[in-house]
This record gives C-alpha cells, structure tokens and sequence, in this order.
C-alpha cells in the first residue's frame, strides 16, 4: 500500500508539471502555462515610425484582443525614435547608467547589438520555444543570422528583412537608350553598370560639344559595406569569415582590386557620384540617374527632379542589384530582428508565442506592406501571397513598394541571401567597408576636380590617380583599417 501511495503521489507529481511546462499538444515546442486571468505583460522597444508604427500598433491590439487574451499575454509597444536611438537607450540599459531603463522583455535589435547583448548573457534562447518544423518554415539564411555561437541557441528572431535594388530614373533613362541602344538588362552585372555609366557621361558630354568634360554623372550606390560583403561573396568568399567569434578578413587582393576598378576608377572618371546624404537625393536634384539601395529606400524614390533651371515628374523602373560579371547571384540580407531578454519562463515564452503570431503570413504581409521589407516565412515570399493579403484587407499599397516586392519575389527561389556573422566589433568592421573607398574617392575626386580648374588637362590629371600605386596604397591602408578595428575592440 505504501508503494502505490508513492506512485501515485509521483504520478501527480508529474502530470503537474507537465500542465506547468513542457511540449504544448499542437507541436509548438516547449511551452508554458499561463493564466489569463492574470496575463504576462511585454514591452517591447522598437524603431518603427510612421506608418509602419501604425500598422504594429494595430497588429499588437489584434494580439491582445485574440491570441494573447486567450493565453494570457499584454503586448504594449514603445519606439524609441531611430534606429540610433534605440541602440543606444539597449546599451545604456545593459550597462547601467543612471536614469535608464531595465531592458525590455523585447527589443528590435541588428545582429551586432544583439550579439554585444547576448556575450553579457542577458538574451533568451529561443530555440527552445520552437520545434524545427516551426523554424523549418521560415527562410533558413533570416534563422541562421540569429545563431551567433555554436551551441545551436536561437537569440535573434527575424520579423522583417530587406535586400537591396536598383532604381532608375526611366523617364530620362528613355532618350538616353534609344539614343545609345542601352538596355536595362546590362545593368544587371556591376561592370555592365560601369560600361553603362560611361557611355551616359560621353552621351551627355556630347551634348554640348562647345564645353569640354561636362558629361553627368549615371550611378552612385548607398552602402558601400554591402558592395564590399556581397561583391566578395559573389565572387565566392567571405570577406569576413567568423568562427567560435573570431574574424579573418579575407582580402583577396585581386578580388578587392576588381571593386576598385568598378568604383573608384568611374568615380574618378566622373560616371558616379554620391553628392546628398543618400543616393535618392542624388536622383531629385538631377546629380544622377540610378543608384542601388536598400529595397526600403524604394518609397523614397523623387516623383521629380529639381534642379536650378525648375523641375520636372519622372516615372521609374526597378530591378535586381548588380551582380559580379561571372559571380553567384547573392543578394544582401539586411533588416533588424527581435531579441527577447533573459528572464523567466514565462515571459520568455509569451514573448515566442507573440513573435510566431506577428511573423505569420497575414500578418506578417500586412506589416510588411508599410515599408519595402520582405515577409520572413517561405510561403509568404510568393506575389500571390502579397496579392491575396492585400485584397482580402483592402491595403493601399504603396505602387513603388509593391513594384520592389513583385521584383524580388519573382526571383526568391533563385536568389542566395546573405549576411556575414557577427563578431566582436563588427560594426567597427564594416564602417571601414562603408569610409575607407568612399572616403577616398570623394577626396580624390575633389583634388582632381581643383586641378582641372586649375589647368591641368583632365586626362594628365587623372594619370595621376589611376595608378598600381595608388591602388596598393590604399589597399594596405584598408587591410590596416580592418586589422585595427578588431583589435581595438
């Protein structure tokens, strides 16, 4: 008798604690039971804005009027202004500093703030909230980026992601093709762009013959990290190649000599330009005609020109980002994810059960909507599934985001995604990726164009700067830059 008491108080034992915490019955990996009675409350930090705001806010109050008031959870969302500012109020938090706040139960977050958060252990695995069948549906390079170590924790979950593309003034595009027999489809390998943009400054130029060297220039691109990190992996390697942490920095010295050669050589030529704070601005004041950035610049894109000698509508196309002649067809992966904080069980789980509801398909799109970024699961990466959502909820879809989704879903499935991993210091990394050729062209350029001014012939005057020399000199200053960056972390 004494022994099936102990069974049967053993028995109870364990059917308690299966009813507190275990395996939910629909698959959804582990699982924890609340009361909603007396509901989880999450704060969440972000920095949407606008409509986009707008549209999460609503999408939290759906939340808690359905799926979160019948498990009892309370969603509220806070933005913390720009992206900036939020990484900053995350890192007072982390460290402390008088007057800020305890960290969020969840926070927008890139990989490297997130990565410097989790190395403080003070991000949840949430790998143990979803089943691989659950984390199967969502593409694999958005679910890769969130594991930083190698012990197959998950402490970044994707929400929305971005890539990048190219957009073209098309209505002075026009002229200048049929002028030229120029096509969009040579702007699709970055040397086509480069062939393309020099055929442009000598069409303009010819303009008006009676004043020499006047020709406009055709490109500029927004992230040069990006041009560095996917022309590299285009070309097949990984300029930043990480493990257990720790970065090597592939510098294949013929391979980065081919992205100067597509960047710095027709900058100094004058067939780009980067002349605003981004290169849309370059296309409203007439400074050029297309630029590659991110696919959430689209709505950006001017409805006009403005220059000194008044204004003018123009339409646009859009099309693929540029891709090495000869190289794969990687696009970037960029766009912040949700972390959610250490703490219990309970949060942590209600934080998991809001992210897989907010990045399903309706949902999901419908946010999405709102901006130029991509939806995170497989089955809503499709122009029917855009289609579908935005009929069955009478969305007004911006036409030049809608034009950048059609763009980049009629070629997912052939399309390789990517995104270095993160390491200590990254972001120091890639502002070397972002300054160190853009910097140095903008200033060459500038001292090119003073002595043309002063006399100099153009031709003798650039002889001076398209050389091996100057090359290998600012190639060791770059190598330097990156070495530097990591170990003054």
């Amino acid at each position: 008798m004494k022994k099936k008491c102990v069974a049967m108080m053993l028995i109870a034992m364990m059917t308690a604690s299966l009813a507190g915490c275990g395996s939910s019955g629909d698959g959804s990996g582990k699982s924890v039971k609340l009361d909603p009675d007396h509901p989880v409350s999450l704060n969440i930090w972000h920095y949407y804005n606008g409509a986009q705001q707008a549209m999460f806010d609503t999408l939290v109050k759906e939340f808690n009027a359905s799926e979160g008031k019948d498990k009892g959870i309370y969603v509220e969302g806070y933005s913390q202004g720009s992206v900036s500012d939020l990484e900053e109020d995350v890192n007072s938090s982390l460290n402390g500093e008088v007057g800020a706040e305890e960290l969020p139960d969840i926070f927008s977050s890139y990989s490297d703030t997130a990565y410097a958060v989790q190395q403080q252990d003070k991000l949840a695995d949430l790998s143990q909230y979803f089943t691989e069948d659950e984390l199967s549906k969502y593409v694999d390079s958005y679910i890769q980026e969130g594991y930083f170590n190698q012990d197959s924790a998950l402490y970044l979950f994707p929400v929305a992601k971005s890539t990048e593309i190219t957009m073209i003034n098309k209505t002075d595009w026009e002229p200048f093709a049929e002028a030229t027999g120029s096509t969009v489809d040579e702007l699709a390998t970055t040397e086509g762009i480069a062939e393309v943009a020099q055929r442009y400054y000598e069409w303009t130029d010819a303009q008006t013959p009676d004043v020499p060297d006047d020709g406009k220039a055709f490109y500029g691109r927004d992230s040069m990290s990006n041009y560095f990190v996917i022309g590299m992996k285009q070309m097949g390697k990984d300029i930043f190649e990480v493990k257990d942490g720790k970065v090597t920095f592939n510098t294949d010295k013929d391979l980065i000599r081919r992205l100067w050669d597509n960047y710095y050589v027709p900058y100094m030529k004058g067939y780009f330009a980067s002349l605003g704070k981004f290169r849309s601005d370059d296309v409203k004041t007439g400074d050029v005609l297309a630029y590659t950035g991110s696919t959430s610049s689209a709505v950006y894109f001017p409805e006009t020109v403005e220059t000194d000698d008044g204004s003018y509508p123009i339409d646009y196309i859009a099309c693929n980002a540029p891709v090495m002649e000869g190289g794969e067809n990687v696009e970037v992966q960029q766009g912040a994810g949700m972390a959610v904080t250490k703490s219990d069980e309970e949060h942590e789980y209600a934080a998991s059960v809001f992210l897989k509801w907010f990045t399903q398909k309706e949902q999901n799109l419908r946010f999405v909507c709102e901006s130029s970024y991509m939806p995170v699961l497989k089955e809503a990466n499709s122009v029917e599934a855009l289609d579908s959502v935005i009929k069955d909820n009478n969305i007004e879809i911006n036409q030049k985001v809608y034009d950048c989704f059609k763009n980049e879903m009629e070629d997912f499935d052939k399309t390789t995604f990517y995104t270095p991993k993160t390491f200590e210091n990254s972001y120091g990394a890639r502002k070397i990726l972002d300054y160190s050729l853009s910097d140095k062209a903008k200033a060459d350029k500038e001292a090119l164009d003073a002595a043309i001014a002063g006399g100099e012939s153009k031709e003798d005057a650039l002889a001076q700067y398209l050389t091996d020399e100057n090359f290998e000199s600012w190639y060791q200053e770059f190598c330097d830059g990156l070495n530097a960056a990591v170990a003054n972390s």
